[in-house]
């Protein structure tokens, strides 16, 4: 005699197969689950350092990007807004004591000479007096050197030197500036901040803001805050240089059961764990693990050996930096824990998630598979 399963067990036999489908196949989620991060580490195997957050971590960790200035920047005079430059065009005009003196006409005592520019090298030349170097010199400072290059050859020449053409020192404001363009170097503004106050400050919120400097082939950075903050980082400014505002270009990504899961920009100097996490939304209250907030990052080898206490570790290290907001100093962790730029962090679901799409899974399945017997039943009876 056949052995016959009622409806009603193989309901309960397919309801165990998909149990053991959806186990086996795996189910959605946003990404891996605490165990399988947990198994990436070196101590089971895999290419990652995984470590919990404590205040030791937190302190070694914690590494905000220090810009600033070269000596060569930092050591440099201010210049003045009347330095004569290469190409300027200069006037001048000479007095002489005596009647048909050097340069002037016969019968003049006045000898205009205009139009006279300064060349690549930075010289002008005078007649009776030479080649001079006018390039760096103020108006004043120029006429002085004439006058003494004169003197043996005419009583008491006075002399007088303008500038007719050429903006002298001047630099370029580029970025989010409120006012981008070529300014000169004025005396009210010989310095940086001065320079940038001029071109009608920033257009970005000052938190975020990085400023550069560009000097033939150097480069000076600092952040907008140091540099109001700190008067040795407001630098003389010299001709040509450029000038760059910028927003910090530094950004970390969020992932898994997050508000929202998206690349994210720095908007201050430092962010920690906690502002990241809120940043993004905060835990999502359904489906969020507290006890499974990671950060993910590759940290250079200094940082490396300093964290583990080793020394033999060369270039950049995985790790994965465990955050648990459910114990006693889980909040504070997060709190102080600096995240820098490139990191990821990742939240995982929490365990009756994953269950609950199970059930959902089978339940819906098994649903679908009673459907089925019911229509097959009933054809069978329409048969008989």
């Amino acid at each position: 005699m056949k052995s016959r399963i009622r409806p009603g067990g193989r309901t309960l036999v397919l309801m165990v197969v998909l149990a053991s489908f959806t186990a086996s196949c795996g189910l959605p989620r946003p990404g891996p689950n605490k165990r399988e991060l947990y198994a990436s580490s070196e101590l089971r195997g895999g290419d990652a350092f995984v470590l919990s957050v404590n205040d030791r971590v937190t302190r070694l960790t914690s590494v905000v990007p220090a810009l600033g200035f070269s000596s060569s920047f930092l050591n440099a005079g201010l210049v003045g807004s009347d330095t004569i430059h290469p190409g300027d065009t200069l006037g001048m005009t000479i007095y002489e004591n005596v009647n048909d003196g050097l340069l002037a006409t016969q019968g003049q005592r006045v000898a205009a000479l205009n139009e006279v520019q300064v060349d690549g090298d930075g010289f002008i030349f005078v007649p009776y007096a030479g080649r001079i170097r006018a390039a760096g010199n103020s108006p004043d400072g120029l006429r002085r050197l004439i006058t003494q290059k004169l003197d043996p050859q005419t009583p008491d020449p006075q002399v007088t030197v303008t500038r007719l053409a050429g903006n002298g020192s001047t630099v370029s404001v580029m970025g989010a500036i409120n006012g981008q363009g070529v300014y000169p170097i004025e005396r009210p503004t010989r310095t940086l901040t001065a320079m940038l106050a001029r071109a009608g400050g920033v257009s970005i919120s000052p938190e975020s803001a990085e400023v550069t400097v560009i000097r033939g082939g150097q480069e000076g950075h600092v952040w907008l805050q140091d540099l109001y903050s700190n008067a040795n980082l407001d630098v003389p400014l010299r001709g040509g240089d450029r000038i760059l505002v910028q927003e910090d270009r530094r950004s970390f990504t969020a992932l898994g059961a997050t508000g929202s899961q998206t690349r994210v920009r720095f908007d201050t100097q430092t962010i920690s764990a906690i502002e990241a996490i809120a940043t993004v939304g905060g835990l999502s209250s359904g489906t969020a693990d507290p006890t499974g907030v990671f950060v993910l990052r590759n940290e250079p080898a200094e940082i490396a050996n300093s964290v583990l206490g080793r020394s033999d570790l060369v270039g950049d290290q995985r790790f994965v930096y465990v955050l648990d907001l459910t114990e006693p100093m889980g909040m504070f962790h997060a709190r102080d824990f600096a995240i820098r730029d490139q990191d990821t962090v990742y939240v995982t679901e929490a365990p009756f998630v994953q269950w609950q799409k199970t059930l959902s899974a089978i339940t819906g399945s098994a649903a679908g598979i009673s459907g089925l017997e019911n229509v097959g039943a009933l054809a069978g009876s329409a048969t008989n």
